[in-house]
């Protein structure tokens, strides 16, 4: 009987101590560094890739995997032979072969999934995210090949008692608004007049806020939270104001974050769970508690570490590729509150390709899907007293 396909956070007493950056494969029973590409087993038989024209299947494909992002009802997802197979009423409407496949993004009600698929993708190291109608991850299925040590969740509980903890909490904060502003002074670069002004204006309000928040005093999150909150609470109010301007005919006239009332709001809340989701299995990939944040208070449900680590990536993943796209004339659709069919398309699309976007990062060009792994980790580095946490900033 082979191991369960489940996610297993092992805590053997032989595993490496906590400063060795390394992951236990269940496949090979040995150490090895953490998240690798997928496991790359020979591929036999065709490799035709097949899509359909309805929009239901949408492959994002990168020079080191793809995206496979499935949203319709009654769509049967298997697999057969080396290849993953989407069927509709018996017929096979799309397939792709396994060894280009990267993760798996379910984004509505009514798709099934054969089990021998899961075991397949379980022993490839790849993930299966699932989104709600309206974006927000509610289930994210990872293999049990690739785990952290329990001591990087102790770290971090312990760092939300003290100063490690307060220090990454400025960060989080700072991150945000640093992007803020960048986002800003990106939009402005292609506008003229009373608008490039009131961007740039705000961009540099952002500025003195985000200094403001990296020099809070406090020895712990709760101590430093108060204020954070408050600098991130105007640094939002004029942010949002700003891009609302940019979208006149648009119907967005602020951030509405339950109920969202209009399809900008709804469109933003539906890309930031498909960055949610690829966030969370970071977070999990890098022996890190999802449910025990720093800024995010704890609340039975909220995975409040999952947002924190959000918050530095919505504006260049989710607000730059929607507000860019809505200020160039693309139109965005509502069916019952919610997105239709070819509104989340083209969401989806534009969000997972920001995250197969390549930004400088650390001195180096990485895709931001891989930065997102690489800030999780560097996370998990500072609870442990390792290394200091400092937020990605984009370029702009």
């Amino acid at each position: 009987m082979g191991p369960p396909y489940v996610l297993l956070m092992a805590t053997l007493d032989a595993w490496p101590t906590p400063d060795a950056a390394v992951q236990y494969n269940w496949i090979t029973s040995s150490f090895e560094p953490p998240l690798p590409e997928q496991l790359m087993l020979a591929l036999e038989g065709d490799t035709e890739i097949l899509l359909p024209d309805d929009g239901t299947v949408t492959l994002l494909a990168t020079e080191s995997g793809s995206q496979l992002f499935v949203s319709g009802f009654g769509l049967g997802i298997g697999k057969k032979s080396e290849r993953i197979v989407i069927r509709r009423k018996g017929e096979v409407c799309a397939q792709l072969p396994l060894i280009k496949l990267q993760e798996l993004v379910i984004g509505s009600r009514g798709v099934s999934l054969s089990s021998d698929l899961i075991e397949e993708l379980c022993q490839r190291g790849i993930r299966i995210a699932f989104l709600s109608g309206g974006g927000r991850p509610f289930a994210l299925l990872t293999s049990p090949l690739l785990n952290a040590t329990v001591e990087t969740r102790r770290a971090q509980f312990a760092a939300r008692e003290g100063a490690i903890g307060a220090g990454i909490s400025r960060w989080i904060v700072a991150g945000k608004l640093r992007n803020q502003e960048r986002l800003l002074r990106y939009f402005a670069r292609t506008r003229e007049g009373p608008v490039a002004a009131a961007l740039l204006e705000t961009a540099a309000t952002l500025r003195r806020l985000r200094r403001s928040a990296e020099s809070v005093e406090g020895e712990t999150p709760d101590a430093v939270r108060p204020s954070l909150l408050g600098f991130e609470g105007v640094g939002g109010r004029l942010y949002w104001e700003q891009l609302s301007s940019l979208v006149p005919d648009a119907g967005f006239e602020g951030r509405v974050h339950r109920g969202p009332g209009d399809a900008v709001n709804a469109a933003l809340n539906y890309g930031y769970g498909i960055v949610m989701a690829h966030v969370w299995g970071a977070a999990l990939n890098a022996g890190l508690e999802p449910f025990a944040g720093f800024i995010h208070v704890d609340r039975s449900g909220k995975p409040s570490l999952v947002l924190d680590l959000v918050e530095e990536f919505r504006q260049p993943v989710v607000d730059r590729a929607i507000f860019g796209w809505l200020a160039k004339g693309g139109r965005l659709t509502l069916r019952a509150g919610m997105l239709d069919g070819p509104s989340k398309e083209e969401v989806a699309a534009r969000v997972l390709g920001r995250l197969n976007a390549r930004e400088r990062h650390r001195g180096k060009e990485h895709e931001v899907r891989s930065i997102v792994q690489m800030q999780a980790r560097l996370l998990a580095s500072a609870v442990r007293g390792m290394r200091d946490y400092r937020p990605f900033s984009f370029t702009w």
